[in-house]
C-alpha cells in the first residue's frame, strides 16, 4: 500500500466531509431517540463507500480516455467554479 497516497487521500476526503450535508442529514438521522445509532452508521457508511467507489470508477475509466494532467486541470477548475458559485449564492 502506498501510505502517502493513502494518508492524502483520508485528509483531503475527511476534510472535505466535514460539515457537509451529508454529515448533517447523518447527524439529523442519528439524533432520532428510535433509530439505532448502529444502522445508522452503518447505512452511512455504506453509502460512501459506495459514492467513493463510483468515484473511483470514473476516475479509471477517464483516464483511460484523458490526459491526467488535463484531468488535473479540470478538477482544479471544477473546484474553482464550486467555491466562487458558493460565494457569489452566499
Amino acid at each position: 500500500m502506498e501510505w502517502k497516497i493513502f494518508l492524502t487521500v483520508l485528509g483531503t476526503v475527511f476534510l472535505a466531509e466535514l460539515g457537509d450535508k451529508t454529515q448533517l442529514a447523518t447527524m439529523l438521522f442519528a439524533a432520532d431517540r428510535e433509530v439505532s445509532k448502529l444502522t445508522v452508521f452503518l447505512a452511512a457508511s455504506a453509502a460512501l463507500v459506495l459514492a467513493s467507489a463510483i468515484g473511483v470508477l470514473a476516475g479509471s475509466v477517464l483516464s483511460e480516455y484523458i490526459n491526467q494532467k488535463v484531468l488535473h486541470y479540470i478538477a482544479g477548475a471544477g473546484f474553482v467554479a464550486i467555491g466562487a458559485w458558493t460565494l457569489v449564492t452566499a
